[in-house]
């Protein structure tokens, strides 16, 4: 990750998500340690701009689906999410300790 650009590298750690994974703004703020969760979530609402970011997989500390406003529509972001196989009630990641994936896990 030789990138300069917080952007970019919100975008690099995003796309190491697992499909069927979930991680939070505030664990790729703390994995950066740059900026804050409000950073990291600036950076994915430029994400749509671009392929292969998946900024579905990006959840608050609590397991909503609180960035489900800037897809289109809203709805989106939870049918990406349950066709991966993460199961969703009420705006909500339902198994999020089990299904929580931090960039540490990266062994970097």
């Amino acid at each position: 990750m030789a990138k300069t650009n917080y952007q970019e590298l919100v975008f690099d750690i995003t796309r190491l998500i697992p499909p069927g994974r979930v991680c939070s703004y505030g664990a790729i703020a703390d994995y950066l340690a740059l900026g804050s969760a409000r950073m990291v979530g600036w950076a994915l609402r430029n994400s749509f701009i671009h392929d292969g970011i998946p900024a579905h997989r990006v959840v608050n500390s609590k397991g909503e689906l609180s960035g489900r406003a800037h897809f289109n529509p809203p709805s989106l972001m939870q049918q990406l999410l349950e066709a991966e196989g993460v199961k969703v009630e009420n705006d909500r990641v339902v198994n999020f300790k089990e299904v929580f994936w931090h960039p540490e896990e990266l062994g970097w």
